[in-house]
């Protein structure tokens, strides 16, 4: 009888936990990225020998899909033990639902140590609570081809001013100084020229306290259909991977997050020798600080996951020097943890370079804007690019969508 209702006890405390009480060994991580599945497993060596714990990537390549199960998770049985996401407006939808795991500890003591930076730490922060950790982070720099640069007789600039006269040599000897795309990342040169000209008018944008005409905002998108009209831009339409526009010589600059070194080991390309990168100068030479483009992908755990403290056991550890390290070398990008050095000793300079009191962070446009306010603005930058002649309309219909979207989310 005693056997009995201590197996009744024991089966009603797993049922009340929602399976809280089952002790795992492998967690579940969702995520939206699945060809980087070898690079999760690479960790689960160092993992099991430290903590105990391993990952079994589950990854979804069509995005909507990938949103939808994890919002459903929310509502059902069938919750991730980790799970990626994005910063920005979405982390707060969700985080604001009371689902998502705290990780305000896990931020404090990562800060404290030096794990984590304290300039990315507001991004993953709502409410004065933190959620999620990095699953990584990317610095906006720009990638050059050493042999054009050399060939045309021009240096790494150090202002705005020196980036122009070296874009004016590499027209002069027939190469197209600068990269530039009307697919998806027609937002860059418009993030790098506001960030560079007024950082905080960058930022008022993302929060609506600025508009898409105002005088700054007109200015830089005068800035940018001048460097078009120029000869400094490539065709916007060519479908070239930027990549091989680079390696061939046909752009001598590629402006983009520090992950494009995946791209260039894939094309053969050797940093240091093929190609360099250097941080992009800012147009305003007044400003206090380098404005430098990040960007930043969460990974969460819920408050009811399957296993709550093993979840956060791994969050915890994932920040941690050992981790990062196999993980930042395996896709040949920066860190998170500015503590990391990685294999590639541009790297490692330009983590230090970002994380120093001489530059200040600022989130990417594709995750500071409002989704609906990012669609208008794609649009709207696609149109620019096709028609330069036309950017005050185009700037007058992102601001009908941010207008829209700020009179529902005051």
């Amino acid at each position: 009888m005693v056997a009995v209702l201590g197996a009744a006890v024991l089966l009603g405390l797993t049922a009340c936990g929602g399976g809280a009480s089952e002790h795992k060994t492998t967690l579940k991580l969702y995520n939206d990225k699945g060809a980087w599945k070898p690079y999760f497993q690479q960790l689960n060596a160092t993992s099991k020998k430290q903590i105990g714990l391993t990952n079994q990537p589950v990854g979804y390549t069509d995005e909507p899909t990938y949103q939808s199960f994890i919002k459903a998770s929310f509502r059902t049985k069938n919750k991730p033990d980790l799970f990626t996401w994005q910063v920005g407006s979405q982390l707060q939808d969700i985080a604001t639902t009371g689902q998502v795991a705290d990780t305000t500890d896990i931020w404090n003591q990562g800060v404290k140590s030096g794990d984590l930076s304290n300039d990315v730490k507001k991004y993953y922060t709502v409410d004065g609570k933190q959620y999620c950790v990095p699953l990584n982070v990317s610095y906006w720099v720009m990638f050059y081809n050493k042999k054009v640069f050399a060939e045309a007789g021009v240096k790494e600039p150090t202002s705005w001013a020196d980036l122009m006269a070296d874009a004016q040599k590499l027209k002069a000897h027939g190469v197209t100084p600068f990269y530039q795309t009307n697919i998806l990342f027609s937002f860059v040169w418009f993030q790098q020229l506001l960030l560079g000209t007024d950082p905080q008018l960058y930022e008022d944008l993302s929060t609506g306290k600025a508009k898409y005409t105002d005088p700054g905002v007109v200015k830089v998108m005068q800035q940018w259909k001048g460097m078009i009209d120029k000869g400094y831009m490539s065709d916007a339409g060519d479908k070239t991977d930027p990549g091989a526009l680079l390696k061939s010589g046909k752009v001598a600059m590629v402006p983009d997050g520090t992950w494009f070194n995946t791209t260039m080991s894939q094309l053969k390309m050797k940093p240091g020798s093929d190609y360099g990168t250097f941080v992009i100068p800012n147009v305003n030479p007044s400003l206090s600080t380098t404005s430098m483009a990040f960007e930043s992908g969460p990974l969460c755990s819920l408050t009811k996951a399957p296993d709550p403290q093993a979840s956060l056991k791994y969050l915890k550890w994932w920040v941690g020097k050992d981790a990062q390290t196999t993980w930042s070398n395996s896709r040949n990008d920066v860190s998170a943890n500015p503590k990391v050095t990685s294999t590639d000793p541009n790297l490692t300079t330009l983590t230090k370079k970002a994380n120093s009191s001489s530059t200040k962070l600022y989130l990417r446009y594709f995750e500071a804007a409002p989704p609906p306010v990012l669609t208008a603005a794609l649009d709207g930058f696609g149109a620019f690019l096709a028609n330069p002649g036309t950017y005050l309309k185009q700037l007058q219909n992102i601001q009908q969508a941010a207008d829209q979207y700020w009179s529902q989310h005051k």
